[in-house]
């Protein structure tokens, strides 16, 4: 599996959702890449946050900024070779 694949995937692997087979191989993939491990772990505690802490409104312009800083950093991680494929 590669990282698209386990992206893809995420929020059904989280829920339990996928076949055994998708399953295991997200598991082999999570167990050699540390970029894949910190998008589950991070997305697991953004989920956990939610349902402690329910949502709030973020002001326009924070929301923006917040965008821009996460579109930024993806295109820096796409440049310097880190996203294509498997880690």
């Amino acid at each position: 599996m590669r990282c698209e694949e386990l992206l893809a995937y995420l929020s059904d692997y989280i829920d339990n959702e996928i076949s055994g087979d998708l399953t295991a191989a997200a598991q082999v993939h999570l167990a050699t890449c540390e970029n894949c491990r910190v998008v589950l772990n991070t997305t697991q505690k953004a989920i956990f946050l939610v349902h402690t802490y329910g949502t709030r409104t973020i002001p326009a312009q924070r929301r923006q900024n917040l965008w821009n800083q996460l579109e930024n950093a993806l295109a820096r991680k796409k440049a310097s070779g880190e996203l294509d494929g498997e880690a």
